[in-house]
């Protein structure tokens, strides 16, 4: 299922994540340690947040069995405030809770012939536990996990509407970093998996089954929170790498993310649906140049993907699948450093990418497509040794319309799909001096 297939790759990330941070460490160990002030990071603290992500609803019914449509995607926007408690059990890791609560509207479209509908996502809450790992004394990456609990509702004009809650699990991964004595900001991605709601249509009358529904979703936020008695850290047990941003890199990432198409069909009633979702994970390659501004830092920046993102039918003996393979990006990027090692940034340019509809033998390739647009974004990054950097950033890209009336024999604007993207990933960079 993709769902472990998400779960697994996002908790590799995280480890690779914390055993670079040890080889790290371990190699400048013979660096003598410098007098520097830490933060404390046990205690309370409270916070909010603002994030953007994706859902993608899995559709199947046990009185049509083999037939499973993965899936129908949602996207959106959300705010959030949490609560928790952190606890340094040694001077590198730290253990902790927490409980947040959030409203927000990611949501799936649909307009046909005068019918309205949409389904959205509420409110909810997630209760969770972190692990982190201190990078520097005032940058903490860390993996979190835990129970989610959210609320959607159908609504439509045609004179009935739908509630209905689920609760899953999330798993996830983050970067804080402190900018004063008090204040920390963070970058997190969390996926979410609800358990299948199997009576949706119970109170049209309709048996228990007659339709199930099973949702992920993908979620980045950017945080502030508050933290109590945090200027009370005393001296850091080690010290933070000393760090310039100018030079040329080379990295790599890990990432996950969910694609959400809009269809248009307008002899259809003037059909448009946002949309037709899609999830998965990638893997990526990069290149750039940065040049350091004093407190300031830009850049340029070229990568290349390669990605597992797929919309899924099944059906009894095959499948049809529409894949998000390979692109790249030109981007640009400015960031601010918010601390000794750590630089916050946003990012913008050029993307391209690949997209192939295929099906199962004997049938195969149906078509193939590629399509340019813009993607943008920002993220934490943070220095690990004076030539190694490890960061967590979001991306969401907006591609082109694709008119496929051509392909089907019909005039031309029939039959269009416009993809987006919403994407984060894990990644690590070497810097040349």
């Amino acid at each position: 299922m993709i769902n472990k297939r998400f779960a697994k790759s996002l908790l590799l990330g995280a480890v690779s994540v914390l055993a670079l941070g040890s080889a790290s460490q371990a190699a400048d160990a013979l660096v003598p340690v410098v007098e520097t002030s830490a933060f404390n990071w046990s205690g309370i603290y409270v916070g909010f947040g603002v994030g953007a992500g994706a859902n993608v609803h899995e559709l199947s019914s046990d009185f049509l069995p083999g037939f499973s449509l993965n899936g129908i995607g949602g996207e959106g926007v959300y705010g959030e405030l949490t609560v928790g408690y952190d606890y340094m059990v040694s001077p590198r890791f730290l253990i902790g809770g927490l409980l947040d609560a959030h409203i927000g509207n990611i949501e799936t479209t649909l307009d046909v012939a005068g019918l309205e509908a949409s389904v959205r996502e509420t409110y909810g809450f997630d209760a969770g536990l972190r692990a982190g790992y201190l990078f520097t004394p005032n940058t903490l990456g860390y993996v979190l996990g835990g129970y989610s609990w959210q609320k959607y509702k159908l609504d439509t004009n045609a004179g009935f509407d739908l509630d209905w809650d689920q609760s899953g699990y999330f798993v996830g991964a983050g970067v804080e970093t402190a900018i004063n004595s008090n204040w920390t900001i963070k970058t997190e991605y969390r996926y979410t998996r609800f358990g299948t709601n199997d009576d949706l249509l119970s109170e049209f009358g309709l048996p228990d089954g007659a339709l199930n529904l099973d949702t992920s979703r993908h979620t980045f936020q950017v945080g502030a929170n508050y933290r109590f008695g945090a200027q009370n850290g005393g001296v850091a047990a080690f010290e933070a790498p000393a760090y310039n941003w100018t030079g040329f890199y080379v990295g790599g990432a890990a990432g996950a993310g969910a694609s959400v198409h809009q269809i248009e069909v307008p002899p259809l009633g003037g059909l448009e649906f946002n949309g037709l979702g899609g999830e998965g994970v990638f893997g990526e390659l990069n290149v750039g140049y940065d040049h350091d501004f004093g407190s300031w830092v830009a850049g340029v920046m070229v990568d290349a993907r390669y990605s597992g993102m797929t919309s899924e039918l099944e059906f009894p003996g095959g499948s049809i699948n529409l894949d998000t393979d390979y692109g790249f990006d030109v981007l640009a990027r400015v960031g601010m450093k918010v601390n000794e090692s750590t630089l916050a940034y946003v990012l913008g340019g050029y993307s391209w990418q690949h997209f192939d509809l295929n099906a199962s033998s004997p049938i195969g390739d149906i078509l193939d497509w590629d399509s340019s647009g813009f993607s943008v974004g920002g993220g934490l990054e943070t220095a690990m040794s004076s030539n190694v950097t490890i960061g967590l950033e979001y991306r969401y890209s907006q591609f082109s319309e694709k008119d496929f009336s051509s392909e089907i024999g019909a005039p031309d604007d029939t039959l269009t799909s416009t993809p987006s993207f919403h994407t984060v990933r894990i990644g690590a960079k070497y810097k040349f001096n």
